[in-house]
């Protein structure tokens, strides 16, 4: 095929994503009102303290019954177009399975939120969520330099450094679980994950493309053609949230996506907001254990925003926008780095 005929192939792969996430919708509302998926609002830290600034800033959002777990849609649309149209041993089953199994540890940790009643209402313990998405890392990272031969990371403007299997498996690992935390922890405004994981599955994409692999350009194209679903439904006020389902499921995917691009090192630089939004609250957590006081009103970064003023769409768009520049400056460095 030509790089016409290829970009022709993502594109009709997203809009087949996009109508089938529309057609589904309706059904995933019918079932969370009857089932009562309510998100409960959280009202601790992760050490067990109150979040004051935080309940208030989004008490109005839990006056009314407010359903989770809408990545249900995304984990079927994504799954159903990529089984039937784009499913490819070397390119799609990787990323596919990497979707799935974040989708996975989200779906427990959502329905212990959404079902659970007491201290163990508010989901899985971290600890817990770190050992499954770890787990889900580490055995595709087996796959990846056992069965499809990757033991070498190229660094742009350098080339390429052989590694071995066992640190590519662990930073396969790594990449898969540092990015599902990252996308969790952004998904605090309605919009911001979602169109942040737009423009960085949109960025890698390119790269994809130009490196020739179609497939996999094509499912980061499937989740794109989602997440324009998903975004028309949860611009403020949303309609839902996608829940740590949607999170873990896009973030083990994007993860997945930057090993298989040789795109590892690009991925702080496409992502940055995601790595400023979970480097914030990083600090804070450190800040507040070892110098017992906080560096920001309340973390991560755009709740920070949050408190001191900014509305909620005006934090949504200049993150989007920020990311934007971002996925074409690591578009840019992996043309000009070796990547394409």
């Amino acid at each position: 095929m030509t790089i016409n005929d290829e970009m022709f192939y993502g594109l009709l792969l997203a809009l087949a994503s996009f109508l089938l996430s529309m057609a589904l919708t309706p059904f995933y509302t019918h079932f969370a009102y009857k089932y009562k998926f309510w998100k409960k609002q959280k009202k601790t830290t992760v050490d067990g303290k109150a979040l004051p600034i935080m309940t208030k800033l989004h008490a109005h959002k839990f006056k009314h019954v407010f359903p989770t777990m809408a990545g249900l849609v995304g984990v079927a649309a994504v799954t159903i177009v990529t089984w039937a149209f784009n499913l490819d041993r070397g390119q799609t089953w990787l990323p596919l399975t990497g979707f799935l199994g974040g989708a996975f540890v989200g779906v427990v940790d959502d329905c212990i939120n959404i079902f659970g009643s007491g201290r163990g209402a508010a989901g899985l313990r971290g600890p817990m969520k770190f050992f499954m998405i770890s787990v889900v890392g580490l055995l595709l990272g087996w796959f990846f330099t056992v069965k499809l031969g990757w033991t070498s990371i190229l660094v742009p403007f350098f080339g390429s450094f052989e590694l071995g299997a066992v640190i590519m498996t662990l930073i396969f690992a790594f990449a898969v679980v540092a990015t599902s935390n990252a996308v969790n922890i952004s998904d605090g405004l309605d919009g911001l994950s979602g169109g942040l994981a737009m423009l960085a599955y949109g960025a890698f994409g390119v790269i994809a493309l130009f490196q020739g692999q179609i497939y996999l350009f094509g499912f980061c194209m499937t989740i794109v053609g989602w997440l324009l679903s998903y975004i028309w439904f949860n611009v403020p006020p949303a309609r839902f949230m996608m829940g740590d389902t949607g999170s873990f499921a896009l973030g083990a995917g994007l993860g997945v996506v930057a090993m298989m691009t040789n795109s590892f090192l690009l991925l702080p630089i496409i992502g940055l907001v995601f790595v400023i939004d979970t480097g914030s609250s990083l600090l804070q957590l450190t800040s507040k254990k070892f110098f017992h006081r906080k560096i920001f009103l309340c973390a991560p970064i755009h709740h920070h925003l949050e408190a001191i003023g900014w509305g909620e769409a005006k934090i949504v768009m200049r993150f989007w926008i920020i990311a934007g520049v971002c996925a074409i400056l690591g578009i840019f460095i992996a043309a000009t780095g070796g990547a394409i």
